[in-house]
């Protein structure tokens, strides 16, 4: 893994909490931030996106509760933490690039609404973060991880960007249509904002940094900054 050996708060390996909306940077941001302190990264959403695929490929539907959690119950979901390789795997498979395809981006808000989901895969974030506190430190990235799942994080940060700017970036990314990108972040928002376990929401002690007319190294600069102790 590459960066520095390790940044500390008060002799402690840093856990940081990254929230925000989708196109708010949040994933770019959290791996250069994880690269410069020479700390682990997390991404959480692609965990219920593995969950989600596995809900897919079984032919059933993201809404039958019941039937979604006996399946996230039966899988092994196992998340690399190198900031410089990230990965996820599915029952030993790969799947990096199948969880980013557009029907697992069009089901993984229902998915990641059913509370026993949210449940099994907290449980395993927590013990990943638990793991790299006793190490080198940790950038967790998602939706609920400052109020949530590291509520006793080192820093909390809600990344956020305006509607059009947000949509701009992540049909660039996906070479997509910007107007049916815009259409498909507002349904995520709504749905993620709104669910009863767990929504997306900022942590009442968290920082919140506007990345409209930021670029990346300038956010990565600023958060780097928020955390004392934190060398490069």
């Amino acid at each position: 893994m590459g960066g520095a050996a390790g940044a500390a708060v008060g002799g402690e390996p840093p856990v940081i909490a990254v929230d925000g909306p989708s196109g708010s940077g949040k994933s770019t941001v959290s791996r250069r931030l994880a690269q410069q302190l020479g700390a682990r990264y997390l991404d959480t959403g692609a965990m219920y996106r593995a969950v989600t695929l596995a809900v897919l490929r079984a032919g059933v539907d993201p809404h039958d509760a019941g039937t979604v959690v006996k399946i996230a119950s039966s899988v092994t979901v196992d998340v690399g933490t190198d900031p410089a390789d990230p990965h996820i795997s599915l029952d030993g498979e790969a799947v990096d690039k199948p969880i980013r395809g557009p029907e697992v981006t069009a089901n993984v808000s229902a998915v990641a609404a059913v509370p026993e989901v949210r449940r099994l895969l907290v449980e395993q974030q927590r013990r990943i973060i638990a793991e790299a506190r006793r190490s080198t430190g940790i950038v967790v990235e998602g939706r609920d991880i400052g109020a949530v799942v590291a509520p006793d994080a080192h820093l909390k940060v809600f990344l956020t960007a305006e509607a059009e700017e947000r949509a701009r970036r992540r049909s660039a990314e996906l070479a997509s249509d910007p107007r049916i990108t815009a259409e498909e972040l507002a349904r995520r928002d709504r749905l993620d904002s709104t669910r009863a376990a767990d929504p997306l929401a900022q942590a009442p002690d968290a920082v919140v940094l506007d990345t409209t007319e930021l670029g990346i190294d300038e956010v990565v600069a600023r958060l780097a900054a928020l955390l004392p102790g934190a060398t490069a």
